[in-house]
């Protein structure tokens, strides 16, 4: 078989079981965010916490449920990894060190799985289930929640302009969505030969004749949750290049099927709430705007997974030439086919996890990679995060769409009036405003430049890519995405602080300034469209939304782009 029929049958397959479960999957996560009924083990959980799952909250009691249940979280977690030592399942690993623990729990807490360790040797076995695993889960249902919170914004019309109840929305996503699918997602794993184990290892004897250690840990169930609910975080150090992890080119297509399946299917979700199920013109209407959203997302997708492939499948250098591809740091059981999809899938949202080493990616499909993140990862995003991230998106576009018809731009039936769009900005800067801040200090300190694995004189290729490394980490904290460039060696005190504060700013000034605008939208009235408004689904508006994501992501970092992957490419 061919490697372009490999990767095209990958792509088919994958896009195929994505299209089946489209409609289902989208279609049953709106009516569990809709349903006005509590299950049993719902109920007892509101009781225990004392919550009353009939009050609904303004966005700024929403937005202060978040950030408080996230600092308990990052504290919880904080110190869980510094008593590790003493509680059982320890297998003789001490507490984790402050700075480590630090940064893991922001990492964790906020969706991002940044890895600054090597969890065989530094997490315990019980810190994994019931401190991370846990955090896996409900840091995802968080960003489902926002997600939500901002459709209800378009849909409802209320005078306080309520848009929910975050412990409502946190549990029901956790619960009824997260937990079911990752349990079939891990059996599915653990038929492929994915590892389920509390042992702490066990001993062999290598190739060579030396005994090695090799760990084990409760990896399925872990696994499951990472992809779907796109975290990133392996429960051993190689992460989905790890045969423990990923085993073979089926349990590979599953993870990225469990990563894209939940971004994919909020748009249907999204399209199901804005529809009026009584009204089928206004249903229709809903979906459309859903599937406008999703064609934007497959264009972005499409198109640098044919970039990553070409620039893999190419043969630069003698071992490229000898080996057919690029195949340095890629499993052989996977091809360029699998690592390219996996790849594209994980950096398109904000998956983070990797089944090769993105350091040893071309120029050009490392740039691809890299640029995928620099888009605001919507394409498809993260478990919510990419549906509010492309629809803040959408309202810029709305706005210049607007300005050409000469009409106040509205969308799905809400002005777009100044605060709105103060909002939409402002959550849309965030991000680069991290990045770009974030490398260009990192780089012009004298003491970081001997963590790069790459470094050498200005100007050199070695300088070039480890500027790209440093460029890679702080896009990758800043998006809450969570892969790296391994080159770069980010356990000194700077790294661990600065890509902590990026993760925590990355993930909650964008979410504050959804659930603001999501409130604001709420408290208006709805108005009939009129014969000049910008109609927002369809052709035309696919392409103003694709264009307007590519403007935006290249006016901010061509220039930084140039100075890395493209002038890399260019040697």
């Amino acid at each position: 078989m061919t490697p372009a029929l490999a990767a095209g049958l990958q792509v088919a397959f994958v896009l195929a079981v994505l299209a089946v479960a489209y409609v289902p999957v989208g279609d049953y996560m709106a009516r569990v965010y809709e349903s006005r009924r509590h299950l049993r083990v719902e109920s007892v959980l509101y009781r225990l916490c004392r919550i009353n799952p009939h009050t609904e909250q303004t966005w700024y009691g929403y937005a202060g449920s978040v950030l408080g249940f996230s600092a308990a979280s990052v504290l919880f977690l904080y110190a869980l990894q510094r008593i590790q030592g003493v509680l059982p399942l320890s297998g003789d690993l001490s507490g984790v060190s402050p700075a480590v623990a630090f940064n893991t729990a922001v990492s964790f807490v906020t969706n991002t799985n940044w890895q600054s360790y090597a969890p065989e040797t530094t997490m315990s076995n019980l810190t994994q289930p019931v401190g991370l695993a846990v955090q896996n889960f409900v840091s995802a249902a968080v960003g489902m929640a926002v997600a939500v919170a901002l459709i209800r914004g378009f849909v409802r019309v209320s005078r306080g302009g309520e848009i929910g109840n975050f412990w409502v929305d946190l549990t029901r996503g956790s619960l009824r969505i997260l937990l079911p699918f990752s349990f079939v997602i891990a059996l599915i794993l653990l038929s492929q030969g994915v590892i389920q184990s509390f042992h702490p290892g066990f001993a062999s004897t290598g190739l060579d004749g030396n005994s090695v250690t090799n760990a084990l840990a409760p990896v399925a169930s872990q696994e499951a949750i990472k992809e779907l609910g796109t975290n990133g975080g392996g429960i051993l150090a190689a992460n989905s290049a790890h045969p423990f992890e990923n085993p073979t080119p089926i349990s590979n297509i599953v993870e990225i099927l469990a990563i894209l399946l939940i971004p994919v299917s909020l748009t249907r979700t999204f399209g199901t709430m804005v529809g009026d199920p009584h009204d089928r013109a206004s249903e229709v209407s809903g979906h459309r705007q859903g599937l406008t959203l999703l064609a934007v997302m497959g264009i972005l997708w499409g198109s640098l997974l044919a970039v990553t492939l070409a620039a893999e499948s190419g043969r630069r250098g003698v071992a490229a030439t000898a080996a057919g591809a690029m195949m340095e740091g890629k499993e052989v059981r996977f091809g360029v086919p699998g690592t390219a999809l996996f790849a594209v899938s994980t950096t398109g949202t904000s998956t983070g996890a990797v089944n090769s080493a993105h350091d040893s990616l071309s120029p050009l499909g490392g740039g691809a990679v890299l640029l995928n993140m620099l888009l605001g990862e919507i394409a498809p995003g993260g478990v919510g995060t990419g549906l509010y991230g492309i629809l803040v998106l959408a309202l810029i576009a709305v706005f210049v769409g607007g300005l050409l018809v000469g009409r106040t731009p509205e969308y799905l039936g809400k002005k777009l009036r100044q605060r709105e769009i103060t909002l939409a900005a402002l959550s849309v800067l965030v991000m680069p405003a991290l990045v770009l801040i974030g490398t260009g200090i990192t780089v012009i300190l004298s003491s970081t430049t001997g963590y790069q694995g790459n470094s050498g004189d200005p100007g050199s290729p070695g300088s070039i890519h480890g500027f790209s490394e440093v460029l890679y980490a702080f896009a990758s904290a800043s998006n809450n995405n969570g892969s790296a460039f391994g080159g770069l060696t980010v356990t000194s005190d700077w790294f661990q602080t600065a890509l902590g504060l990026c993760m925590l700013l990355g993930r909650f000034l964008p979410i504050i300034f959804v659930l603001a605008l999501a409130g604001s939208l709420a408290s208006q009235k709805k108005t009939a469209a009129g014969a000049g408004t910008l109609p927002t689904a369809g052709p035309m508006f696919t392409g103003l939304l694709t264009g307007t994501v590519v403007l935006v992501a290249a006016l901010t970092f061509f220039p930084a782009l140039a100075l890395g992957p493209i002038a890399e490419a260019l040697q």
